[in-house]
């Protein structure tokens, strides 16, 4: 994080300075009080912990509610949080039991209990929402609860299951608050998170300190106003008349490449990020995709260096793999199988299918998403000029785009995926297993069965065989298509400090850190 580097060395002048010339820089009084506005183009599908397995939502969780677990900055290993304790009962990696702070307490007063801790597992799992996180969970077989203990037992070793716990699926509400069987729908939320949501609608949430919070927190935050921007013109906009005092998630590609370190006016964060972008295909029986071999001629067409050029200008870099860059078990599988634009190859793989040219199919994409009307445009371009395909690209309001893909109505889509965690396993299970969160139809027993031995290792070293393989068998497979892999950034005014945390790769989004110097 560049930023980061530049006001540490800032620091170390001032003190330079003072050791010479005999005086003290004093530090200024921090306003607790004076609201701190951020903006940003990332979507609230739902309040509730239930309904959302998106960025925009899981963002507003990490301050209103609390998990067992947590990550602490730049951390690998989840901490305690709303825990007290948690580990693994005995080597099995079957029986994980946690301990829950004494005096816990929701907004309404009530103390939180291990009931409270079961009541939200069970709830996820058995509402089972299609944009919901129940697919988080898959080897979870059953919670018990006694006083503040819970015991989680699953169904097969997961060494993994502590950085579930630890992320929006593992979030503990209210169960005097939340409808059993549905969603919450009244527009509240009751957690026992750094904030308390005081009010919030489609264009805003305003967010004050929780003065009962107990967790691994330390200095609670101002007062926070997030607002959500239709696209990334409307977010710059905003940024430029200064109505934000932070900018997140994501301003236009032009804007981020002509940004300056140097500029007086702001304070740009860049660091390198996990969070990836992939060309979805839909392999139901009804779908152009549902044959292998055309999904491969796909593959072999896919410019990347070309769309990462013309549509990003530089700010996000091609992948070719399931797993990204910085992640462990990291490998090239798709530029192995499909190392350059190969119509040839295309057309070879689609008369191999006995398919009629040229394949039409429709690619939805989620309308004010960064750039993703004209990455749309830019991938049917290049198909199209194979002649082999026919795009017929649809935009989409964000929560009706993800029912969409869910209910199998589009061929091919477009989806960005973060890390719910910091470990190889958020980019297999979630994505290429059975069941998973894409909604894709796509099913392997191979796949299945590296991703459950890949969990078998607490040393998770020890799992990049079966993460190497699995990236083999999806780029054979093909049921989705690795396209870049985005750098992060975010700008903050000059009055405001700690947004460098508020992406780190660990999936919490941490407004408490921000604060006004």
């Amino acid at each position: 994080m560049r930023s980061v580097r530049l006001r540490i060395l800032a620091s170390l002048l001032v003190l330079a300075i003072a050791a010479v010339g005999g005086w003290q820089l004093m530090p200024a009084q921090r306003d607790e009080n004076r609201t701190i506005t951020v903006g940003t183009t990332d979507t609230v599908t739902s309040l509730d912990p239930a309904g959302a397995y998106d960025a925009g939502s899981w963002a507003l969780f990490s301050s209103v509610f609390q998990s067992l677990l947590t990550f602490e900055p730049g951390v690998a290993a989840p901490v305690p949080d709303a825990a007290r304790s948690c580990g693994f009962v005995g080597n099995a990696l079957i029986v994980y039991r946690c301990t829950l702070r004494q005096g816990l307490k929701f907004p309404s007063g009530r103390e939180v209990t291990g009931r409270d801790v079961k009541y939200s597992f069970d709830r996820v799992r058995r509402i089972n929402s299609d944009v919901g996180p129940a697919a988080l969970l898959d080897t979870l077989q059953s919670v018990s609860a006694s006083g503040l203990s819970v015991s989680f037992r699953l169904s097969s070793p997961d060494a993994t299951f502590p950085f579930k716990v630890a992320t929006g699926a593992g979030a503990i509400v209210d169960r005097t608050k939340y409808p059993t069987n549905r969603l919450r729908a009244d527009g509240g939320a009751d957690g026992t998170g750094p904030y308390v949501l005081t009010s919030y609608t489609d264009q805003q949430a305003r967010l004050t300190p929780n003065d009962g919070y107990q967790g691994v927190a330390q200095d609670m935050g101002s007062p926070v106003l997030m607002r959500y921007y239709k696209d990334s013109a409307a977010l710059q906009q905003a940024w430029q008349a200064r109505q934000v005092d932070v900018a997140t998630r994501s301003l236009p590609p032009e804007t981020l490449a002509g940004l300056s370190l140097s500029d007086p006016d702001q304070r740009v964060t860049e660091a390198d990020s996990t969070e990836t972008r992939n060309l979805v295909l839909n392999v139901r029986a009804n779908s152009p995709f549902q044959d292998r071999r055309v999904r491969q001629a796909l593959a072999a067409l896919i410019n990347r260096e070309k769309l990462v050029a013309e549509v990003y200008q530089g700010t996000t870099d091609p992948l070719y793999s399931l797993i990204p860059t910085g992640i462990t078990g990291h490998t090239t599988s798709f530029f192995d199988a499909y190392p350059k634009p190969d119509p040839l190859r295309a057309r070879e793989l689609l008369d191999e299918a006995g398919v009629s040219m040229p394949v039409r199919f429709t690619f939805g994409y989620a309308e004010g998403r960064g750039s993703s009307a004209a990455e749309a445009a830019e991938l049917k371009q290049q198909l199209e000029a194979s002649g082999l395909f026919y795009v017929t690209t649809t935009a989409h309001e964000w929560t009706d785009f993800q029912r969409r893909y869910a209910d199998g109505k589009l061929d091919a889509y477009g989806v960005g995926w973060g890390a719910d965690y910091p470990d190889p396993d958020t980019f297999s299970g979630p994505l290429v297993g059975t069941g998973g969160a894409l909604n894709n139809g796509y099913s392997s027993e191979r796949a299945d069965g590296l991703i459950q031995d890949s969990r078998r290792y607490a040393d998770r070293s020890r799992a990049a065989a079966d993460f190497k393989e699995l990236q083999e068998v999806v780029a054979r497979d093909v049921p989705l298509i690795p396209l870049w892999q985005r750098n992060e950034y975010v700008l903050s005014s000059e009055e405001v400090g700690g947004a460098q945390y508020l992406s780190d790769g660990t999936g919490v989004f941490r407004l408490w850190q921000l604060e006004w110097i």
